[in-house]
C-alpha cells in the first residue's frame, strides 16, 4: 500500500512539472510542423452530422468539419458562427437568425437559407434531442431564417450548434461537405482519416481575418487498443493522442508535452434497470453503497479525478448538485443485499460488459470487481469491441452492467438528462420514473432561471435516490504531444478536439 501511495505522489509531481513546463519551446525540433498525425482509439460511427448514430468520437472529429448557426467558445459561451446575429422574440418562442454572407461549403458553393432550413428539418426528423419542440422553420429574407417553437424554450440556442449541410447532398455519409476549417480528404476504414486545410474558410475572409486553421493537414490514425496507440506515440509514427493517467505514466516527460483537461463526460457504472435482479432498487442501492469511488480514482486513475454522484458533469456548476454521492458503506450494502435475498450462500452474480478499446473503463471494471467481492457480489468482466458494445449494450440493451462515459453534444445540463426519460431512445439503462418525467417536462418550458436551476437539482436527486446507476467521475484525461512541436491546444466544456487552433512551434 505504501508503494502505491509513493507512486501516486511521484506521478502527481510528474504531472505538475510537465504541465507547468508548457509550452516547452526550448526543446529541439527539426522545423515548424505543418502536419499532425493524431491517434484515436475508435473510429467514427458516422461522418454525417445529422445522423442519430453519432458518438462522442464522431462529434470530436466532425467539430472540425461542420459548423452550426452558433458554436461554443472555450468558456462554454455560445458565439456567432454561420449566423452572424440573432434576435429572440415572444418570450423565447421565436428565434430570427441573420446568416453570415459569403460562407462557402467545401465544394465552393455558398451557404443559403435553404441549406439551413433543410439541415434543421432533417435533424428534427432524425429525432435530435432539443429540436422536438421546433414548430416551423421559414425563410423570411435573402439571408434570414425564422424558427418558431411550439412553446418557449430558454435553452434552445445550444442545440443550434448542429452541423449545417448542403440541401442537395443526398449521400452525406460518403459525400462529406461542411463549412469547417478542414475538409475530409480521405477515410480508410480501420486505418486513418485525413483532414485537409480549407483555404476558403470563412474566418479567413472576415474584415479582421483569422488565420485558421494553422496546420495544412491532420491525419487521424485509428488503433485497435491503447497499447498500440502508446507504442506508436513513443515510436514517433504519430504526434499526439488523448490519454488517461495510466497511459501518460508510460511517457518520458522530457520528450512529450502534456496538456490536461476534464473529459466533460460522466463516467458511470451503468445498470440495466429492467434486468432482474437489478430491477430491484435495493440491489442498485447496495451497489452504490458498496463501491468506493475514491478507491477507483486512486487505483485506476492514480488519484487524479473529480468524484461525482450526479448524471450531470461538475463543470456545469450552476446546475450540478454536489451533495448526491453515496457514501462508501459496505455494511449498508450487505444489509440491502440481504433484504433482497442475497447472502454468502446465495451470492449476487452478474457480468459487466466493457468496451475493450477504452483502457480507463477496463481499469475501472477491474477495481469494481474487486470492491464488489468484499460485499459478497460475484462480478465478471466481458470485454467486447466497440461495434459490439454499441449493438449489444446501447441499441439492443442486452446486458446487465457496463462502464462508459456519457457526454453531451451541446453545452446544456438538459442534454445529460434527456436520456433518463422513460421512453427516450438513449435510455439504454431502462430507467423509468414518473416523478422524473414530470420534473423534466417542466424544465422544458420553465423560463425563470432560478426555478429551472432548482428543477435540475430535483431531477438529479430523483435519479440518485432511485440509484439508476453508479456515478463515478468526470475523468481527468490528457493530450500528449511530441515535445516542443505543437502549441495552441484548446479545451472546451465538450468532448471535442479543435485541430484548427493547433500550430507548429517555430524553433528558429
Amino acid at each position: 500500500m505504501d508503494k502505491r501511495k509513493n507512486y501516486k505522489i511521484a506521478l502527481l509531481a510528474f504531472f505538475a512539472v510537465v504541465i507547468a513546463a508548457f509550452p516547452s519551446c526550448s526543446r529541439k525540433n527539426s522545423g515548424v510542423a505543418t502536419e499532425l498525425r493524431y491517434g484515436f482509439p475508435t473510429e467514427p460511427a458516422t461522418l454525417d452530422p445529422l445522423s442519430s448514430k453519432g458518438t462522442a468520437d464522431s462529434r470530436s472529429i466532425l467539430f472540425n468539419v461542420f459548423e452550426g448557426l452558433v458554436k461554443p467558445d472555450t468558456a462554454g459561451r455560445l458565439v456567432p458562427c454561420l449566423a452572424e446575429s440573432w434576435t429572440i422574440e415572444r418570450n423565447g418562442r421565436i428565434y430570427i437568425f441573420t446568416l453570415r454572407e459569403g460562407v462557402r461549403f467545401h465544394d465552393g458553393s455558398i451557404v443559403s437559407p435553404a441549406d439551413v432550413k433543410f439541415s434543421l428539418d432533417t435533424a428534427v426528423a432524425s429525432g435530435f434531442e432539443g429540436l422536438n419542440n421546433l414548430d416551423e422553420i421559414t425563410i423570411t429574407g435573402e439571408n434570414k431564417i425564422r424558427v418558431a417553437l411550439k412553446s418557449p424554450d430558454p435553452e434552445f440556442l445550444p442545440y443550434l450548434t448542429i452541423g449545417i449541410v448542403k440541401a442537395d447532398n443526398h449521400d452525406r455519409e460518403k459525400n462529406i461537405i461542411g463549412t469547417g476549417p478542414f475538409f475530409i480528404e480521405s477515410y480508410t476504414i480501420q486505418q486513418n482519416l485525413v483532414l485537409k486545410k480549407f483555404n476558403d474558410y470563412w474566418q479567413r475572409s472576415l474584415p479582421q481575418p483569422v488565420d485558421l486553421p494553422h496546420l495544412e493537414k491532420v491525419t487521424i490514425v485509428f488503433f485497435a487498443n491503447s497499447d498500440a496507440l502508446m507504442t506508436a506515440l513513443r515510436g514517433g509514427s504519430i504526434d499526439g493522442v488523448n490519454a488517461v493517467g495510466s497511459m501518460v505514466a508510460q511517457l518520458d516527460h522530457r520528450h512529450f508535452d502534456i496538456f490536461n483537461n476534464y473529459s466533460a463526460a460522466v463516467q458511470l457504472f451503468a445498470l440495466n434497470n429492467a434486468a432482474a435482479p437489478l430491477d430491484d432498487i435495493r440491489v442498485r442501492r447496495a451497489l452504490n453503497y458498496g463501491i468506493d469511488i475514491q478507491g477507483i480514482i486512486d487505483a485506476a486513475f492514480f488519484g487524479v479525478g473529480h468524484p461525482s454522484g450526479s448524471p450531470i458533469i461538475p463543470g456545469l456548476s450552476v446546475y450540478y448538485d454536489s451533495s448526491l454521492s453515496y457514501p462508501y458503506e459496505p455494511e449498508t450494502a450487505r444489509a440491502l443485499l440481504a433484504e433482497a435475498g442475497f447472502n454468502d450462500e446465495n451470492r449476487l452474480s452478474f457480468e459487466i460488459t466493457v468496451p475493450s478499446n477504452y483502457t480507463m473503463h477496463v481499469d475501472t471494471a477491474q477495481v469494481i470487481v474487486s470492491q464488489l467481492e468484499k460485499i459478497g457480489v460475484n462480478a465478471s468482466i466481458r470485454l467486447v469491441d466497440w461495434p459490439t458494445w454499441l449493438s449489444d449494450v446501447y441499441r439492443d440493451r442486452k446486458y446487465m452492467a457496463t462502464i462508459i462515459s456519457i457526454d453531451s453534444s451541446v453545452v446544456s445540463p438538459r442534454n445529460f438528462l434527456f436520456r433518463y426519460q422513460s421512453e427516450a431512445g438513449g435510455n439504454f439503462f431502462n430507467y423509468k420514473s414518473a416523478e422524473f418525467d414530470k420534473i423534466y417536462n417542466t424544465i422544458l418550458t420553465e423560463i425563470d432561471e432560478p426555478r429551472r436551476i432548482r428543477l435540475y437539482k430535483d431531477a438529479q436527486r430523483v435519479i440518485t435516490q432511485d440509484a439508476a446507476n453508479v456515478y463515478i467521475q468526470d475523468i481527468l484525461y490528457f493530450r500528449a504531444f511530441r515535445g516542443g512541436a505543437f502549441g495552441g491546444v484548446l479545451n472546451y466544456p465538450l468532448y471535442v478536439i479543435d485541430f484548427a487552433s493547433i500550430y507548429g512551434i517555430d524553433k528558429n
